[in-house]
């Protein structure tokens, strides 16, 4: 074995002890579904902030971004700029409120027996659906969704091992998993929420490290295969990536923006707001959050330059999604290099695992508890969910290895599905007093459907290349208003709001003024 495959085997190796660890370390901490779920809404801004970021920017930050920018040059980082805005106004527009809505608004009308620890249950109590149209509905969604999303990490991971250890994507797949399902089967939301926190460090090192790295080393050699930066810049003209008019092309901008809208409805992210410790600690985890992701995708896109101009246009590269695990082994000592490419594990895993968690909650909390036993005990429902995240990894696994999808397209596909299918309802439900369960559930039917029919339709017929999630959010949009009336906001429904209003405003007005 040579000293660069056994700096990576021991890397590795060292990286899923110390995951476990924190599995094994929250296990006993872990006695009921809101502490697997939602950590028993304990997390302090720090580790909420960090937790939000590595939980969504997953391999597609440190493989998708860069090997698109790679591949396409500049008009890429328009899904950067879109991201960083809709995560912003994620934290500023739902983080608060969703806090204490989750929370309080089954407590009026249940007598306090319980809060909303999944989106489902919160629509449900939002609008006093009695139908349970909504919250089964939304629990299909988000599984649904969740298979290719959780999917879309496995085919990075095996990319991954298959590229530093040789290994066939099957067999990474499956052994990577297996590893994230240990430590989520044993510590939930808790356990993932602080693996995160190491992940978000060692992805932001591994993106501010390796591009340093590559400048250094590309102009203090001019002479490499692309000539030089001068020749990179040329060739990306040639090939219309930096033409302006290409860059600012109405479908390219427009599509790329639209990524943030994504945010409003991604349930793993919103499920750090729900888990946060109060919403005074919201401001402050939101500058970190934002702070954090708007350096690390711009890093990314730094990176993505600094693959085309240390490989060239005309390089090996198989694949262009591997272009940041290639930076690391032609540029860094071996055993540093099993650091960085240890990062990018950290970016899959640190994904699946969030994602594994809200799909397993919709099976128990929103399946088996809410139609099946509604007086299961916390211990068995801890339980469930724990199987429940190894049926949804074994079915994301079967995805995973039955095709060739990019992490890209995969990321892609379920972030429209989310973005479309619930966040224009969220946004909604915590602004619009008279919104109702019809007008809930008509927009998350059509934003998802659309979501789903668009590419095929796009690529077969309309070939306009805009991306999905600009016609789902318009019909979303339109079906909630459109829908609406069909039901009728009760005044308990208004009373509600006004007090969860009231209270976040207070407690807003609190947290600035402590």
């Amino acid at each position: 074995m040579d000293q660069s495959l056994l700096a990576s085997v021991l890397t590795f190796a060292a990286y899923f002890v110390v995951m476990v660890g924190i599995g094994l370390w929250v296990y006993k901490r872990t006695v009921s579904l809101s502490d697997f779920v939602l950590g028993g809404r304990r997390l302090n801004s720090w580790v909420a902030g960090l937790s939000a970021n590595a939980s969504d920017f997953s391999g597609w930050l440190l493989l998708g971004l860069p090997g698109a920018i790679y591949l396409s040059g500049l008009g890429e980082a328009w899904i950067a700029v879109g991201l960083a805005l809709g995560f912003a106004g994620s934290w500023i527009l739902i983080a608060g409120r969703l806090r204490v809505y989750t929370e309080r608004a089954t407590d009026a009308r249940s007598g306090g027996e319980s809060d909303s620890l999944t989106l489902s249950s919160y629509l449900e109590n939002r609008f006093g659906d009695r139908t349970g149209l909504l919250r089964g509905v939304s629990a299909l969604l988000i599984l649904a969704f969740y298979l290719f999303y959780v999917a879309s990490g496995l085919v990075a991971m095996g990319g991954l091992f298959e590229q530093v250890f040789g290994l066939s994507s099957a067999v990474a797949i499956v052994a990577g998993v297996s590893i994230v399902v240990l430590y989520t089967f044993l510590g939930g939301f808790l356990a993932v929420s602080y693996t995160d926190v190491v992940q978000a460090v060692m992805m932001w090192i591994a993106l501010l490290v390796v591009p340093i790295v590559a400048i250094v080393a590309i102009t203090g050699d001019a002479e490499r295969g692309t000539g030089g930066l001068s020749s990179v810049l040329g060739g990306f003209q040639g090939q219309g990536a930096l033409d302006t008019g290409a860059v600012l092309a109405p479908v390219v901008v427009i599509s790329g923006l639209a990524w943030g809208i994504g945010y409003l409805g991604q349930p793993h992210i919103l499920a750090r707001f729900m888990g946060i410790r109060s919403v005074g600690d919201v401001p402050r985890a939101g500058a970190v959050s934002v702070a954090w992701a708007v350096s690390a995708m711009t890093l990314a896109v730094v990176m993505g330059f600094a693959g085309v101009a240390y490989f060239g246009f005309d390089s090996e590269l198989d694949n262009a999604e591997n272009v940041f695990p290639s930076l690391i082994q032609a540029l860094m000592n071996p055993w540093v290099a099993g650091l960085l490419l240890a990062a990018i594990l950290a970016a899959v895993m640190s994904t699946a695992d969030s994602q594994l968690l809200v799909a397993s909650s919709a099976l128990t909390e929103d399946g088996y508890r809410a139609f099946l036993k509604r007086d299961a005990s916390p211990l068995t429902l801890v339980w469930v969910s724990r199987l429940a995240v190894v049926a949804v990894a074994v079915a994301a696994a079967g995805i995973a290895l039955s095709g060739n999808n990019t992490v890209m397209d995969l990321v892609g596909y379920a972030w429209a599905g989310f973005g479309a299918g619930f966040g224009p309802v969220i946004l909604l439900s915590l602004y619009w007093k008279r919104m109702t369960w019809t007008g809930a559930l008509a927009g998350m039917v059509g934003g998802g459907a659309t979501a789903v029919i668009w590419d095929v339709l796009d690529e077969k017929v309309l070939e306009t290349g805009l991306y999905a999630m600009v016609p789902a959010v318009v019909v979303s949009v339109a079906a909630i208003f459109v829908f609406n009336g069909l039901a009728k906001a009760t005044d308990g429904m208004a009373e509600d709001f006004d007090r969860v209003d009231a209270e976040y405003r207070g407690a807003k007005q609190r947290a600035g003024s402590a």
